[in-house]
């Protein structure tokens, strides 16, 4: 499982969840963009490292543009981790 070397603060966990509720896309680059409800999430930084860290990748394999983002089993394992808490 990937995800280590990335801290999920407050902020990361936000876009974990909307990448969970299905209000998330990604642009398919070597840096990802994020995108919340259709706009443009305001920390790319955190969204770059959390697709890097493993936490959430592209729905669609190959695909070009902006596509849906899924969180990963590493994405998954930190949100259950923050609702067992």
């Amino acid at each position: 499982m990937s995800g280590s070397g990335v801290e999920l603060t407050h902020r990361a966990m936000a876009m974990l969840k909307a990448v969970a509720a299905g209000r998330a896309q990604m642009s398919c680059s070597c840096e990802p963009d994020l995108f919340i409800d259709g706009f443009a999430c305001c920390d790319q930084i955190t969204a770059h490292a959390l697709a890097h860290g493993g936490y959430l990748r592209p729905a669609v394999e190959g695909g070009t543009g902006r596509v849906a983002a899924a969180l990963t089993e590493a994405g998954r394992a930190a949100l259950e981790i923050t609702v067992a808490a």
